[in-house]
Formats: structure tokens, C-alpha cells, sequence
């Protein structure tokens, strides 16, 4: 059975950012992945980075300069339009680049090739972790493989299998789905669309139904199609068969203007429904030894622009303190833990707040007065 110092399930941003700090410490780490390459699926749209946590996190791996390259110019544009397709807010890309869009996936493989090869273990898929006391902990994959950890952490997502070494919590549905969508060349066959959208992220929705998108490089639309609806509601919908579901979703706007519900009848992909679910807003363990989580596995929330960039922020951090406590872990951990649960809780009243303002009673309205806020403190701040 292999033993490795620093062991990592998960291959998402949260646990490459801790590899890539740990790795500009000179402490190696492993990554345990189940899927079974880079590019074994789709890594998603767009992330606003944040100055104060991803950008941050990037800084501590020695990365913003590369990624500063990846930033999708106008990106940060932000528009509310309502039902019948008139503005209501027009927010242009100031260029300050403090909340900067990039893709997901070009963001990951920066971080992928700045580890060293072989950091990264695909195809591994956790079947099951046993305590072996003293911190130590023995995994097991599907593959029949087996490792022993000194440290373990938890970065593989709302669904962990290494959560419950810490915690009984389960993720719950928060009774709103966002369901996927992409138009493909939008500049040059859905015009109107593409001028709805336009440079940035697009806001459109009244109480309980909404329509979300982001313009991405290469003239790509993708969309998230909003519904406050019970689980049994979406899962009635055969989404196997793609034109009966993008039928059924366009009925829940009858009434809309073509340009928006373009999104949703001439989608490019068949509609993939998310189901949002949520940890505890306070979710928080008892130290235990030689084990943590970070990201969606510590802290899950809804979709408020933040996870990505806590993730990172919890990666960066952990690093940091592993740096700081040589040969001490479980001050490491304490330490790290001690930041993280107060922040992860208001982050994720906050991501409660944002759905509600998006899908909720106050809808669109809710949402042009946090803007014009956050407008006016960002103003106010002589910040981007």
C-alpha cells in the first residue's frame, strides 16, 4: 500500500490551487481524480474572478500573470432586461478587470500545467476511506488500487465521499434548478439574441422563472435557464428526448420575447438540468485529525458567483498554513479551518440571498436595487 504525505481527492480548482501552492512551497501532494482524463467532460462557462479571493489565490501560486492572458475582454458587462426584452439595467465593462470573466476550463488547465507530471492520478474513484488512527487514513479505488495519507482533503465536490469523516451533513435541494443551454455563432444566426445578451451576463426573470446567460469567446451563448419547481417537477420532464424538454421549459415563458426564449427553443445542446442543493449555511465539523474539505465539499452553496472563487481561496489558505506548520499538521488544519467556517457561512447567506433576488417574490426589482448598490459601493470605493 503506497503512502504519500498530502493526499487530495478531487481534481477541481479548489484542490489544484492547493496542489500548485503547496508545489511553490516544495511540499508535494497527490491528486486523486476520478475522471479519467483533463478532458473527460466539459468544465462549465464562465467564472468572474475576484480581487479579493480567486485573484488572491492565484497570486499566492505565482499564476496571475498567465491567467490575466485567459480574461475574456467586456466580460464583466451586466444586463437586466425584462420579459418582453426591454433594458432595464445596462452595466458596460468598466476595464478595471477586478471581477474579470474567464472560462472554467482554461482556467484549470493553467492550473493542471503548472503541477508537476504525475501529480494529478486519473481515473481514480474513491470507493471508500477507513481511519487508521493518529491522522492517518487508508483509501480505497474502484480501480482495486490502495493509498495511506498522512493528510487527506476532501476537494471532490457536493457530493464528498470524504465529508463524512467529518460531518453527517447531506446536500438539499433549495427547490430551484438551472437547466443548460448554448447557441453556438450567436453574432451571425440568432442577431437579436446576441444583442439581448451582449457583451457580458445577462439577467431575465420574474418571481419563480428566470433566464441567465453569458456571452462566452468565439460568439458562444451559454444559458441557465432558471425554475423555482419542485424536484418531482423537473424530474418529470424526459430530458432524454431534447425537443419535448426544450418545449416544455419554453412553455414556462410563453409570452417572452423571441429574442430570450431563442435561448432555450434553438439551443445547439440538449438542456441539462442542475438541481440546486445546499449544505448547512453554518456547515462546520469538529477538528478531526489528519483530514479537512474545502470548496463545494466544506461548503456548498448556491450558484452566487462565489464558489469558484472560495474554492481557491480555500485552497491557497490551506497551503499556506500547511507552509507555516512544518510537522505540525493538526495546527494547520485549525488554523485553516478557523478562517475558513466564519467566511464560508456569509458567503453562503449570501449566495441564499442572490437566488432569492434572481427567482424570489422581488424579482427582477430585488435585483436591480443590490446592483445599483453594489454599483455605488464599488463607485464609493474607487474599486472595479
Amino acid at each position: 500500500m503506497m503512502t504519500t504525505p498530502v493526499t487530495i481527492v478531487g481534481a477541481g480548482l479548489g484542490g489544484l490551487t492547493l496542489a500548485r501552492v503547496l508545489h511553490v512551497h516544495g511540499i508535494p501532494a497527490t491528486i486523486y481524480e476520478a475522471e479519467a482524463s483533463a478532458g473527460a467532460r466539459a468544465q462549465g462557462g464562465m467564472l468572474d474572478i475576484h480581487a479579493r479571493d480567486g485573484q488572491w489565490a492565484l497570486k499566492a501560486a505565482g499564476l496571475f500573470d498567465p491567467f490575466r492572458a485567459l480574461i475574456h475582454p467586456g466580460g464583466e458587462a451586466s444586463r437586466v432586461l425584462d420579459p418582453q426584452g426591454r433594458v432595464l439595467l445596462d452595466q458596460p465593462d468598466d476595464g478595471t478587470g477586478s471581477r474579470p470573466e474567464v472560462l472554467r476550463g482554461e482556467l484549470r488547465r493553467l492550473l493542471l500545467d503548472s503541477l508537476p507530471a504525475e501529480t494529478v492520478r486519473w481515473g481514480r474513484k474513491l470507493t471508500g476511506v477507513a481511519a487508521l488512527g493518529d491522522g492517518r487514513h487508508a483509501l480505497s479505488f474502484t480501480d482495486g488500487s490502495t493509498v495511506t495519507t498522512d493528510l487527506l482533503v476532501g476537494a471532490d465536490g457536493a457530493w464528498s465521499k470524504v465529508r463524512p469523516l467529518l460531518s453527517d451533513a447531506t446536500p438539499a435541494y433549495v427547490g430551484a434548478t438551472f437547466i443548460d443551454t448554448y447557441l453556438f455563432d450567436a453574432d451571425a444566426r440568432y442577431p437579436a439574441t446576441a444583442q439581448a445578451v451582449g457583451g457580458g451576463a445577462l439577467f431575465a426573470m420574474t418571481p419563480g422563472r428566470g433566464i441567465f446567460a453569458h456571452r462566452e469567446p468565439g460568439g458562444t451563448l451559454h444559458a441557465y435557464i432558471g425554475l423555482r419547481r419542485p424536484a418531482e417537477w423537473i424530474a418529470a420532464i424526459d430530458f432524454g428526448d431534447a425537443a419535448a424538454a426544450k418545449a416544455r421549459l419554453a412553455a414556462e415563458f410563453d409570452g417572452w420575447a423571441p429574442a430570450l426564449t431563442a435561448l432555450i427553443t434553438h439551443s445547439d445542446t440538449p438542456p441539462v438540468p442542475r438541481p440546486l442543493h445546499t449544505l448547512p449555511s453554518g456547515h462546520q465539523w469538529p477538528r478531526v485529525p489528519g483530514v479537512t474539505l474545502l470548496g463545494d465539499a466544506a461548503h456548498l452553496a448556491p450558484p452566487a458567483g462565489e464558489g469558484a472563487n472560495l474554492a481557491m481561496l480555500d485552497g491557497a489558505e490551506l497551503a499556506q498554513a500547511i507552509a507555516a506548520h512544518p510537522g505540525d499538521i493538526e495546527a494547520a488544519l485549525a488554523a485553516y479551518e478557523f478562517v475558513m467556517f466564519p467566511r464560508s457561512a456569509a458567503a453562503a447567506t449570501g449566495a441564499h440571498r442572490i437566488l432569492d433576488l434572481c427567482l424570489g417574490d422581488s424579482a427582477p426589482f430585488g435585483l436591480l436595487d443590490f446592483f445599483a448598490g453594489a454599483f455605488s459601493r464599488r463607485d464609493a470605493s474607487g474599486e472595479g
